[in-house]
């Protein structure tokens, strides 16, 4: 599967798990082990536990894809997921505030999931 549909896919998990705020950043020519982040919120932790386990179910079952590694946690208030060619991150509200993920990589084209390209 293309960096291109991946992106597309789990913008589409994640919605389906309501995420709020789901941003696509284009990293290629920026960073050099990834093509793009996929950044959203959950309201809670256990909505963003939902939306990661809604991802990570959706590939494995419909794509036979899993992540090349998950870090953090529900509790945390952040869940990374590397999918290689995507790294996803999953944040409730406070956390994305904290860490401003999108300003640090501003640089970087993005753009609401789900615009078309």
């Amino acid at each position: 599967m293309q960096p291109e549909e991946l992106i597309g896919e789990i913008a589409r998990y994640a919605a389906d798990k309501k995420a709020i705020d789901v941003v696509e950043l284009d990293l290629r020519g920026v960073l050099g082990y990834t093509d793009y982040f996929l950044v959203c919120s959950g309201n809670t932790g256990r909505q963003a536990k939902a939306i990661h386990d809604g991802i990570l179910e959706g590939l494995k079952h419909e794509h036979e894809m899993l992540p090349r590694r998950v870090e953090g946690s529900a509790q945390a208030g952040w869940i990374l997921m590397d999918y290689l060619d995507v790294v996803v991150h999953i944040f409730t509200p406070e956390t994305r505030e904290f860490y401003r993920l999108e300003q640090l990589w501003g640089e970087a084209p993005a753009r609401a999931a789900g615009d078309g390209a």
